[in-house]
């Protein structure tokens, strides 16, 4: 008995669905509509919605394609797409496919065309993430500067197979914790849902892999490896801007994991629209999803993490010098770590507390601080250069005249050119109150509009800054 055309179709289908998944079936087969099959002249008709499904279907699953319809129509089928270009004004274009020879074996056919399912049923179903295990949302601090990308990362973690927010692109400045974030919602996410492929790689081992992959040929296998990924985390993908064909590999694996509802999530140091030298149809993929913005962290964010770090590492720091640690950090994550190890060092090494003293001198060494910002232990030292006077004359009880005179004028300076509050400068220069600070302060202002000498002295001393700066 002769099966009708519709009824090979039907069977066609069928095989389809067996070699995809439900979810590739639902999008990119069920669409397929059948219109025509010529047994004389061995022609297929078949009418697609759009441009990028007839795209997509040539692109990765031609071989299947090609299999099946000889298989339920004829040996030689050739089929024709016919692609909707306008559905209001019902307008369409007819494309032939590209022709295939079925007779080969998949193993000789080009990888790049075989079905990603074929392809994930080869692959070692465990797969190492490559995440930090100590970055995770237990010790992301939670402040002002990044409540919203934090929450929004969770849900994400939490509900990763919702098509909301994809891709997820997270942007901000050097230390601010982007690359903490991003492990994070992998790690979340690994958590809940063992079973999904979720990898991190930074945008230059990336790249580093493509070119290895372009040298021994084998681009095809590097592709297919990595449309097999549920979740993919790529971080600092600035490092592309003048990597044309790294974008453009990374824009097929985009459009593959987008289109089947797996989760992108990239992280860089500026917005898509500041990322000159990327290709325009990256960026607008880019920016169909979540754009979020993670700032420098504030005085108080800088507060807590520190907090959370010193219960963590069992120290003991003051809260004073927290709090100057806090506002000489710049912002920068990286840098409070590094400071807190640091201290932690100088602490063991000298077998010394940890108090503002130290601090001072470790935050010179280890934070690069803004040009106009002095420690007070530059201004003692410059204004005890200048008048050849010992710090430690300075630090003591002394009444002398020409020591007192010293300190109340390195007081003023140092309330003049950093940020401390009264009560500290006064600790760090004799250890006096703050009051003792103020009156020195006004002391010194109601000498400067009298004398003239002692104005050039000042003077003298804060050139002296600029020389050091």
């Amino acid at each position: 008995m002769k099966v009708s055309p519709n009824a090979r179709w039907d069977n066609a289908l069928a095989l389809f669905r067996e070699n995809v998944s439900q979810q590739q079936f639902n999008t990119w087969f069920k669409p397929i509509v059948f219109e025509s099959f010529s047994e004389t002249k061995k022609t297929l008709l078949v009418q697609v919605p759009s441009t990028f499904v007839y795209e997509y279907l040539e692109e990765n699953y031609v071989d299947l394609l090609s299999k099946v319809l000889h298989r339920t129509f004829c040996e030689g089928v050739r089929l024709t797409y016919r692609v909707v270009t306008d559905k209001e004004h019902n307008l369409s274009q007819d494309i032939e496919a590209d022709p295939t020879d079925a007779s080969l074996s998949p193993l000789e056919q080009t990888r790049a065309n075989q079905s990603p399912t074929v392809l994930d049923a080869a692959l070692p179903q465990q797969l190492d993430p490559q995440l930090n295990a100590h970055q995770t949302f237990n010790n992301y601090i939670e402040g002002d500067s990044n409540r919203l990308p934090r929450s929004l990362g969770l849900s994400i973690a939490e509900h990763p197979n919702t098509p909301q927010f994809n891709p997820m692109f997270i942007y901000g400045p050097s230390g601010c914790g982007k690359t903490h974030l991003i492990n994070a919602i992998g790690a979340r996410t690994k958590q809940l849902y063992s079973q999904k492929r979720v990898l991190y790689i930074s945008a230059r081992l990336f790249q580093v892999q493509y070119t290895n992959a372009v040298l021994k040929n084998s681009t095809n296998d590097f592709i297919n490896f990595y449309q097999t990924i549920d979740m993919l985390i790529v971080d600092d993908i600035q490092e592309w801007m003048t990597a044309t064909k790294t974008q453009d590999t990374f824009f097929h694996i985009f459009n593959h994991l987008f289109r089947n509802g797996k989760r992108i999530i990239l992280a860089s140091d500026r917005p898509p629209v500041e990322l000159k030298g990327m290709n325009d149809r990256l960026l607008t993929r880019f920016s169909c999803g979540l754009i979020a913005e993670l700032e420098k962290p504030d005085v108080q964010l800088c507060i807590d993490i520190l907090n959370s770090k010193i219960r963590k590492d069992g120290l003991k720091i003051p809260q004073d010098v927290v709090q100057f640690i806090a506002e000489t950090a710049n912002g920068s994550v990286r840098d409070l770590q590094g400071v807190i190890n640091s201290l932690l060092a100088y602490s063991v090494v000298y077998n010394s507390n940890i108090d503002m003293r130290l601090a001072e001198r470790v935050i010179k060494r280890a934070v690069k601080v803004d040009n106009k910002s002095l420690t007070v232990d530059d201004i003692l030292e410059k204004v005890c250069d200048h008048f050849n006077v010992t710090q430690a004359a300075v630090n003591s009880k002394s009444r002398k005249q020409d020591v007192v005179e010293v300190r109340q004028l390195a007081m003023y300076l140092a309330q003049k050119y950093t940020k401390m509050p009264a009560s500290r400068i006064g600790k760090l220069v004799g250890n006096r109150d703050h009051s003792t600070v103020i009156h020195s302060c006004s002391r010194v202002e109601c000498r400067l509009k009298v004398d003239k000498a002692f104005q050039a002295e000042l003077s003298s001393i804060e050139n002296s800054f600029k020389l050091k700066k």
